[in-house]
């Protein structure tokens, strides 16, 4: 028995490493499952790194370039997950810049998958649904421009969008739902091919978008699976 005890001693028991990294906003509001802060939405263990005053008021901004971003850095120095992701599609500006300072897969934003979309849908044929369509502007879509055609906001009334914005503890996902399909359904023509949804707190309802439309969505959880394949529950992929 002692040697034993002395052997567990010896060998201590490995942290094993998270599947990913979440450099989440500073905020209090429900993050259900699908969402990328939510733990149910992965078949993986999951770090949160929660940084502290980056609220969804100092993030969402039409001028991203002013963004704390040192806070996020230093996260990302921390951050122990095989990829490495944030919490708001805002953040794609700083895409590049934060890339550049791991060599683990690194996603600031589903907006980044324009790379791909961009070769396959016109900017009229896509259409990229985000929390305020105000300030989502050209800086964020980097090299494609164009897209910016392509936006659609939620509603300053929408419930979901208040939520957030408000920081709220309670979500009524079901209001949330109808909500969204309905105004998606409103603004869908008959060019539009793809759905990119920009805000990471917009997958839990992509499956009704899906079915309420009938196209094909990316999101931040498309990206998080590509990089690292078996990461995401498959009810949300």
């Amino acid at each position: 028995p002692r040697a034993g005890n002395m052997a567990a001693k010896q060998h201590p028991t490995i942290a094993m490493r998270p599947a990913q990294s979440v450099l989440q906003l500073d905020t209090d509001f429900p993050r259900i499952a699908g969402d990328v802060g939510c733990a149910e939405t992965y078949l993986s263990d999951i770090e949160i790194i929660r940084i502290k005053a980056a609220t969804v008021a100092k993030v969402v901004t039409n001028r991203p370039q002013d963004i704390e971003i040192g806070p996020f850095e230093s996260a990302l120095s921390a951050a122990r997950g095989e990829v490495i992701v944030t919490s708001c599609g805002f953040l794609s500006y700083w895409q590049i810049h934060l890339a550049a300072l791991t060599e683990k897969p690194f996603i600031s934003s589903s907006l980044i998958a324009l790379d791909t979309l961009s070769r396959r849908y016109t900017p009229d044929e896509l259409l990229i649904l985000t929390f305020d369509a105000n300030s989502l502007t050209a800086a964020h879509l980097g090299k494609h421009k164009s897209y910016t055609t392509s936006i659609l906001g939620l509603p300053e009334t929408n419930h979901l969008r208040r939520v957030i914005a408000e920081n709220q503890t309670h979500l009524d996902t079901g209001r949330a739902t109808k909500e969204i399909t309905a105004h998606v359904a409103a603004h869908i023509t008959p060019k539009h091919r793809h759905i990119l949804l920009e805000c990471t707190n917009l997958p839990p309802y992509k499956a009704t978008l899906t079915a309420q439309t009938g196209l094909p969505v990316t999101d931040i959880l498309t990206l998080i699976e590509a990089k690292r394949a078996g990461t995401v529950h498959t009810d949300f992929l």
